[in-house]
């Protein structure tokens, strides 16, 4: 489900959470670096990778690599998702609402800068189950994926979108996938 996408469209990626990690040897400890790292557009697209190294830029390094490799398409409608959806991954739930224009993105922590990052600007999320950031992160990432378009809705179920969708969902969606308005000549 990789999307291929400029690099220069992506945004710098950001890191949500840093653990220092220890293998016990022989002589004491040995330590290493892990890194959770969202990468996406600020357009719909968005991407979660983990990295581990011995140093921590390296780590932001391999976790910003992988999260390029997992970048994906979220549907959206307007500033918000197009419906209601629960994130599951182990123990990490996510429960996303999408919200009226204006409202903001409610949420915490992980799911607050991965949401930031695929570009909705309104919606209301909840953490339910586990509060480790790399679960948080994952069920988020689980719930934005399992986002469907309206118009591939309304085809499993036998119908045109215009029956089914509500008219302003409708209408956002379809000005969502169209991209920014940009007028090419001044009035």
């Amino acid at each position: 489900m990789a999307v291929n996408l400029d690099p220069t469209s992506l945004r710098e990626s950001r890191v949500i959470a840093i653990n220092r990690v220890a293998k016990v040897v022989q002589g004491g400890r040995r330590f290493s670096f892990t890194a959770l790292v969202v990468v996406g557009d600020g357009n719909g697209h968005v991407g979660l990778g983990y990295g581990k190294a011995k140093e921590v830029p390296l780590a932001i390094q391999k976790g910003t690599e992988e999260a390029k490799k997992n970048l994906f398409s979220v549907p959206l409608a307007g500033s918000t998702i197009t419906h209601e959806v629960l994130g599951i991954t182990g123990a990490g739930r996510v429960l996303l609402k999408p919200a009226a224009p204006g409202t903001g993105v409610i949420a915490g922590g992980a799911a607050r800068q991965i949401l930031e990052e695929a570009g909705i600007h309104d919606v209301l999320a909840k953490s339910l189950g586990s509060s480790n950031a790399i679960n948080v992160a994952r069920a988020t990432i689980a719930g934005l994926a399992a986002l469907k378009r309206p118009d591939e809705v309304a085809r499993l179920r036998g119908l045109s979108p215009e029956e089914f969708v509500p008219t302003g969902l409708l209408r956002a969606y379809q000005e969502s996938e169209r991209g920014p308005h940009i007028p090419t000549e001044v009035a």
